[in-house]
């Protein structure tokens, strides 16, 4: 027997409901509004950042690490301060090293932070007009004194740097 009007059964809703929701869903993936650079400014200056703690090297390694960053992430060419649209100069303020855990067995200490506070400025070089100003910026990098793995605080140091410097491009995203 051929029915001229089907009526729709709770399966045929629950099917219809799912296909509409997976249509929607995947309209939505992957949508990011799109990352907005400023198109006169192609260059950017990043000097060696100043260094305010007893740690040595720290701001050299910061620095070469956010202009792997800023080359890799943004449009902008890296390049001196005198060729240079806009300059992103830094001061490392103040590093810390806290304590995390500490073996119940030992007392020596199972994972320790590492944590880099930076102010940074990024400004326009032309007119001297300031694009941002951060203050108190930091990150933070973990390692494990304690054997078998024995890490120093090189370890925690280097992570909190790329944290630092993928942090800080990620905010250069929309300031326009």
């Amino acid at each position: 027997m051929i029915r001229s009007n089907p009526q729709p059964t709770a399966g045929d809703a629950m099917r219809r409901a799912l296909v509409l929701f997976l249509v929607a869903a995947l309209a939505g993936c992957g949508y990011a509004p799109a990352r907005l650079y400023e198109k006169d400014a192609g260059t950017i200056a990043i000097p060696i950042f100043e260094n305010r703690t007893f740690y040595r090297d720290v701001e050299r390694d910061l620095t070469e690490a956010l202009v792997k960053q800023v080359e890799l992430r943004t449009p902008y060419k890296v390049v001196s301060s005198a060729r240079a649209d806009t300059i992103l100069k830094g001061t490392i303020t103040s590093i810390s090293q806290s304590r995390l855990s500490r073996s119940r067995v030992s007392g020596f200490l199972q994972e320790q932070e590492f944590t880099i506070t930076i102010n940074f400025e990024w400004q326009d070089a032309h007119d001297g007009k300031v694009i941002q100003d951060r203050r108190g910026f930091s990150a933070a990098g973990r390692y494990i004194p304690e054997r078998p793995a024995a890490e120093t605080y090189h370890i925690g140091q280097r992570e909190a740097v790329e944290r630092l410097a993928d942090a800080i491009v990620a905010t250069m995203i929309g300031q326009w």
